[in-house]
């Protein structure tokens, strides 16, 4: 099947999980910024939960969908429809006809996630399919949606040719749905992102890492998927001539530059960084990480490693119970 991108929106790109194994290279990760979401996605229409989707920031593209196309919605409310028809979230949609779809504003998050049954068929670069635009590489051509750009779907399995027949069947135009969702409102929750101790916590007072866990942080509008910029309490070094030698940086290390204002860094980060790292935010609260805007205020909670892995363990149970839900 073939997807018409009429309008490519303000930034759409086709994201999966990430580009893993070449960091040693310099070659950066990239994928979905909130890959909760990403993974849902591809569960709802029998995907594996690793492959690509169209990332939507703030709001999306104008598309033509085919007749017999499954895919879902997941991630940030985009206000989308499909023949002037609003579109649930986080279930399967199958399209009935020929038909726009079309997205609005971000009403709540800020990335939303297009998945769609048999996946996108796109040449993957570096065992991924995730675009770096820097680098220019992955995705379509290495850049976002453009206009007039073709996208081709995959082949679907039996167990998908099944689910595709099961919406046909439903009642509805220009499309057909189930009747149930996953419900997915922890994503927008507002409570702390919570924060295991940095390598270099040590490197900074009491008095300094008590104000980093007691004041909000705003994001700023210097934030993009490499890395969130914040402002709030400057955060200063017990010695200002402490200097350190570049080390390997992960998704939500939190360093700290010398104007001591954080930065969270996100999916498309760099390999290494040379900054102090107070923090670093937990896996399972990245996603809602990435769901936050520019102008949002953050406030940080301390955690242990085993409230992280609880928590991870957690959102992964939630996946395995949408998949069987997905399966009945």
């Amino acid at each position: 099947m073939k997807i018409i991108v009429k309008k490519g929106g303000p930034l759409t790109t086709l994201q999966d999980t990430g580009r893993y194994g070449f960091q040693k290279y310099g070659v950066l990760v990239s994928g979905a910024m909130d890959l909760f979401s990403l993974k849902l996605g591809n569960i709802l229409v029998g995907n594996k939960e690793s492959e690509g989707a169209l990332e939507m920031t703030m709001s999306g593209p104008f598309l033509k969908l085919p007749a017999g196309l499954v895919f879902a919605l997941t991630g940030a409310d985009l206000g989308a429809k499909l023949g002037g028809k609003p579109v649930p979230l986080n279930r399967a949609v199958y399209v009935k006809e020929d038909s726009a779809l079309s997205f609005g504003f971000a009403a709540k998050g800020a990335r939303g996630y297009l998945t769609v049954a048999g996946g996108f068929a796109v040449p993957e670069v570096m065992n991924s399919k995730s675009t770096y635009l820097r680098a220019k590489i992955g995705g379509v051509g290495g850049a976002p949606l453009a206009d007039g750009t073709e996208l081709e779907t995959g082949d679907l399995t039996a167990e998908q040719e099944k689910l595709a027949a099961a919406l046909a069947g439903l009642g509805g135009k220009p499309f057909s749905t189930l009747g149930w969702s996953v419900g997915t409102e922890s994503l927008f929750a507002g409570e702390p992102i919570r924060v295991t101790q940095g390598l270099q916590a040590d490197w900074f007072s009491n008095a300094t890492l008590h104000a980093f866990f007691r004041s909000g942080y705003t994001i700023t509008a210097q934030s993009d998927r490499m890395g969130y910029r914040l402002s709030g309490t400057p955060l200063p070094y017990k010695d200002s001539s402490l200097e350190m030698i570049s080390e390997p940086v992960t998704f939500g290390s939190i360093q700290v530059p010398a104007d001591g204002n954080p930065i969270i860094l996100m999916a498309d980060r760099q390999t290494t960084g040379g900054y102090a790292k107070i923090g670093q935010v937990i896996q399972a609260d990245l996603s809602r990480l990435a769901q936050m805007k520019p102008g949002q205020t953050i406030y940080f909670q301390p955690v242990t490693l085993t409230q992280a892995e609880e928590a991870l363990a957690r959102q992964a149970d939630f996946l395995t119970d949408a998949a069987k839900m997905v399966k009945r």
